[in-house]
């Protein structure tokens, strides 16, 4: 006697095609990500070990001097250390800022198959050549940094292009709660890098960049064979972009600035996205720089990111380092208690966008964690360190308020306003605009990490009140969007008792 089909198979078949494939696209195009967070997680677990404090593990064993330097890894054996250190970090994101202004509108110009295969192969070899100088045995600082450079302008390619992808597969429905699940790349990527990178850090450090550098480099290869830009391709309908109607968007974000030019599009562009998606897909123009920051949101959104990445990456670049000289835990143990902020930040991520979608307000649920995040940081730099418990509840609550706001930005709002009403359908501004936001924000990953290196010789306190400060301003450049969700809620709540 045959059994019943089974309930999974039978689910899988009630899906329709168009989901099976956005469900393909969503899965791809986060390990894509997730392999790019990996290969640059480990220069912040490999600091550690590039400058030791050597009098811990005795004499030298080839002379038998008492030297307090002798492993460490030249040029980082120096004082300066950290100043050298914030100058690597500096050269990955001073060259990756500048180049994602760029790199977004090559995305809109070139196949983003293409465009993401090539660059996270390009990433890969960089990432492998900065490890391959372990091997090769290269002391020289201008190595370092050329590498540096050259790897976060080639990593550049990745963001835009993943973000536009998905943008042109989700529509608005639950786009933040999707893209807050799909945004966990960032996180699994820095848990996978730390604990990739801390199998060898004490040992054959070169190999904690070479692997992460093979993974990325491969995912490259499966991009080329297996990545569909658009649902056209594959004779999937498009989604819909922005609402049919005032009462599915209640907070009117990002249009309040910009209704009286909306208003007289919406009903046109949604009549034109019902009749001929397909026709308007093929023959799209790509955005000019200037005419994406025309688009309302996106200069507040850029310049509130800017400071919320500066907090993030500061934790990315030197937590490890902080949990080493504050709790003195060796170089691995440091590594892995750092992929607990990262945890909390999948948490984060998921729970900005629930919420963002619940409420219809991306910008009120940013400042509200954003407000909450200032005195967790306090808490963390004067408690934290008070017991293993303490601290690891402290680092996931923190990445929770830090990380949720810029995942949200970064991911839900970038799509919002690249596929804005005042486009009237032209979703080719998403490149353009994912890369302004990201790009903007990238100057404060940049300058993050750099006045870490250089704050902390002071101490480690001043650190965290400049990473307050940075929380505080990023809440503020908001402000002026929030009070028009606030009067978007209240117009809304008088029309419906009316």
């Amino acid at each position: 006697m045959r059994s019943s089909l089974a309930p999974g198979i039978r689910l899988l078949r009630a899906l329709p095609r168009d989901s099976w494939y956005r469900g393909f696209i969503l899965v791809l195009t986060f390990l894509f990500y997730t392999s790019y967070h990996l290969s640059r997680k480990p220069i912040s677990i490999v600091k550690s070990e590039l400058h030791l404090n050597c009098s811990a593990l005795g004499r030298n064993p080839t002379n038998g001097s008492n030297s307090t330097t002798w492993c460490d890894w030249a040029p980082f054996d120096k004082d300066n250390y950290k100043e050298l250190f914030g100058a690597l970090d500096n050269a990955f994101l001073v060259a990756y800022a500048i180049g994602m202004f760029i790199s977004g509108i090559f995305g809109e110009r070139l196949p983003l198959r293409y465009y993401l295969s090539g660059g996270m192969v390009l990433s890969g070899i960089f990432t492998s050549l900065f490890g391959l100088g372990y091997f090769w045995n290269i002391h020289l600082l201008w190595y370092f940094i050329l590498i540096q450079i050259c790897n976060g302008l080639v990593q550049t390619t990745g963001w835009p292009s993943v973000v536009t992808c998905v943008g042109n597969w989700c529509g608005k429905g639950k786009r933040g709660l999707i893209m807050g699940i799909w945004n966990s790349h960032t996180s699994v990527g820095n848990i996978l890098g730390s604990l990739i990178a801390g199998v060898w850090v004490a040992s054959d450090w070169g190999l904690s960049f070479i692997v992460p550098g093979i993974i990325i480099t491969a995912m490259g290869v499966i991009c080329f064979f297996f990545l569909i830009e658009y649902p056209e391709d594959v004779d999937c309908s498009p989604p819909l972009h922005h609402v049919e109607s005032e009462e599915k968007d209640p907070a009117g974000m990002f249009a309040a600035d910009g209704n009286h030019a909306a208003s007289s599009h919406t009903q046109e562009s949604t009549v034109e996205s019902a009749e001929s998606p397909k026709e308007r897909a093929e023959h799209p123009e790509a955005i000019s720089f200037l005419g994406a920051l025309r688009i309302p949101g996106v200069v507040e959104f850029s310049l509130c990111l800017l400071f919320a990445k500066l907090v993030s990456y500061t934790f990315l670049y030197w937590l490890p380092l902080y949990i080493v000289n504050v709790a003195h835990f060796g170089a691995k143990e440091a590594g892995d208690l750092s992929t607990l902020f990262d945890a909390g930040g999948i948490l984060g991520g998921i729970l900005s966008g629930l919420i963002s979608d619940y409420t219809g307000g991306r910008a009120t649920t940013c400042c509200v964690m954003l407000i909450l995040a200032a005195p967790m940081l306090f808490l963390y730099n004067h408690v934290g360190q008070n017991g293993l418990g303490t601290s690891v509840g402290m680092l996931i609550v923190c990445g929770v308020l830090v990380n949720g706001p810029y995942a949200l930005i970064t991911t839900a709002v970038s799509a919002d306003l690249g596929t804005h009403e005042c486009l009237k359908g032209n979703a080719k501004a998403l490149s353009t605009v994912t890369a302004i936001i990201d790009g903007t924000g990238s100057i404060g990953a940049a300058l993050g990490p750099l006045l870490a290196g250089l704050i902390s010789r002071t101490s480690w306190n001043n650190v965290f009140y400049m990473l307050i400060t940075a929380d505080l301003l990023a809440c503020l450049l908001l402000s002026r969007v929030v009070v028009k969700e606030i009067q978007g809620w209240c117009g809304y709540s008088t029309r419906k008792r009316g």
